[in-house]
């Protein structure tokens, strides 16, 4: 998941942005059950997280709590959305519309996220002038004519790992500045293009790893009994 970006400095920690969400999701179940204020200790407890990172974390946005009273919820709610970006709306183009593009563009979700899959581009001729969820499918030589005309610059990319290094590519020419990289292949892009890569495979790897871990120590204590 690294930011490809390296001469550029940003003021939030890329782990404090990651564990906002978190933050953000806790404080609007919180909100949802009646609750109208929440103190760091709690988030931390719930999310299991330090409380003083939490603390330390909602310093780098435009809000404050009491001592013993904590934040008020409805505040941190929309500060946090705000901050993240999840009150504007961002348009994306998808590239590579196969089982996993297509259930991005069936998840309604991404739009309370302020994200807008607007179309998807894929080269099997016969997606061209189909949609899904309402999101027009066209063929991938369409996109620069596209992109003249939106100017979107997100990019969705969802396509084969053998094609994940081509399209990135071919994106980056026709305007596209950011790309949420779903492959598990590390592309490759210049110091002015932002990479968020989010592969499910590596994160399945992850978890394998940890659950063998659990396994062996289970096993390990097996034996010495």
């Amino acid at each position: 998941m690294d930011n490809q970006i390296t001469h550029i400095e940003f003021k939030v920690p890329e782990p404090t942005l990651r564990r906002l969400p978190w933050y953000l999701a806790y404080a609007k179940l919180v909100l949802k059950e009646g609750e109208t204020n929440i103190s760091s200790t709690q988030i931390a407890k719930n999310i299991a997280v330090d409380a003083s990172m939490v603390a330390k974390d909602l310093s780098f946005v435009n809000v404050s709590g009491r001592t013993r009273v904590g934040y008020d919820v409805k505040e941190l709610v929309g500060v946090l959305e705000a901050f993240l970006g999840f009150t504007n709306s961002h348009k994306a183009f998808l590239f590579g519309v196969g089982s996993l593009g297509g259930a991005l563009m069936h998840d309604n979700g991404l739009e309370q996220f302020g994200l807008e899959i607007v179309a998807g581009f894929d080269v099997k001729y016969e997606l061209t002038g189909t949609n899904i969820n309402k999101i027009p499918i066209h063929h991938i030589d369409r996109f620069p004519e596209l992109q003249k005309q939106t100017d979107i610059n997100i990019g969705v990319l969802t396509v084969p790992v053998d094609k994940a290094q081509a399209v990135s590519e071919l994106m980056i020419e026709g305007g596209i500045q950011a790309i949420w990289n779903f492959t598990p292949y590390r592309i490759r892009v210049p110091e002015n293009v932002i990479v968020q890569n989010t592969s499910i495979y590596a994160h399945l790897a992850v978890m394998f790893n940890r659950l063998n871990a659990i396994k062996e120590c289970e096993n390990c204590n097996k034996n010495k009994l």
